[in-house]
């Protein structure tokens, strides 16, 4: 499998996906739309396999590479929402968010390596990354969620079950983000001998973990104001981005952080 291939791969799963959000809102057939949508997330997961035994290691090392996997649990977290709480918009969020991290790697295709340096070469690589690419699909699909609560026209007041699903989906991605960091600090123990270090990156998880900590302990003294508890969530959001990927443009972590690759 080779990078080539991903346009064709990437088409037959978001043809899925756009078929899942249509039925959503077309059908009552729930199961239809679930399913179609699970058919393109295997399809797309198929080319992160075959990527993988192309590679022979897991895709995970470069920007595009984590962005094939953040679109495919983008997807199920798309999924996952729409199962439990039958929310129809949640499949068409998913599906755009998913085409443009797909149309990013289309059009900025990063260099794939077969070779992992040592520090990547350890038993906490996959479930670490897996795991914090799942919270962070979560963490984006409550943003979308909130930002659409928060600006839509005519204006009006979010009910308790709408603020419900974004309490319930930062408690999922929160959980998630716990497990990634347990899994990174025995990654960490295992690598460099030390289970926390205060890493640049480091921090900004930490910071991360903590602000959506207290949106979760704050939420029962903001029922009345929502503004706030969105404001929240979205400036955890982009907490989330300076983990992810905005420690590689801050000058404190060019040749300092361990992360940066």
């Amino acid at each position: 499998m080779s990078w080539q291939y991903l346009i064709w791969f990437a088409l037959c799963a978001v043809a899925f996906w756009l078929s899942g959000a249509v039925v959503a809102f077309r059908s009552r057939r729930s199961w239809v739309a679930t399913s179609l949508s699970l058919c393109g997330s295997i399809v797309f997961l198929s080319f992160i396999v075959g990527m993988w035994l192309s590679l022979e290691r897991p895709p995970m090392r470069t920007m595009g590479e984590t962005r094939l996997w953040y679109t495919f649990f983008l997807s199920l977290a798309g999924v996952a929402v729409y199962s439990r709480w039958r929310y129809k918009w949640i499949l068409s969020f998913s599906t755009m968010m998913s085409v443009v991290f797909i149309c990013i790697n289309l059009f900025k295709p990063e260099i794939h390596n077969k070779s992992l340096m040592p520090a990547l070469q350890s038993v906490w690589f996959v479930p670490h990354v897996i795991v914090y690419m799942f919270a962070y699909a979560m963490m984006g699909a409550v943003t979308l969620f909130a930002l659409y609560l928060w600006l839509r026209r005519p204006a009006r007041r979010p009910t308790g079950e709408e603020m419900g699903v974004c309490d319930n989906l930062v408690r999922i991605g929160w959980s998630f983000l716990s497990l990634g960091m347990i899994m990174g600090a025995l990654w960490a123990k295992q690598a460099w001998g030390d289970f926390w270090t205060w890493d640049p990156k480091e921090t900004w998880a930490a910071a991360t973990w903590l602000s959506y900590l207290l949106y979760m302990h704050l939420r029962p003294r903001l029922r009345e104001d929502y503004h706030l508890a969105f404001a929240l969530i979205v400036f955890s959001f982009i907490l989330l981005q300076m983990c992810w990927y905005g420690i590689n443009f801050l000058p404190s972590a060019q040749g300092a952080s361990v992360h940066t690759y």
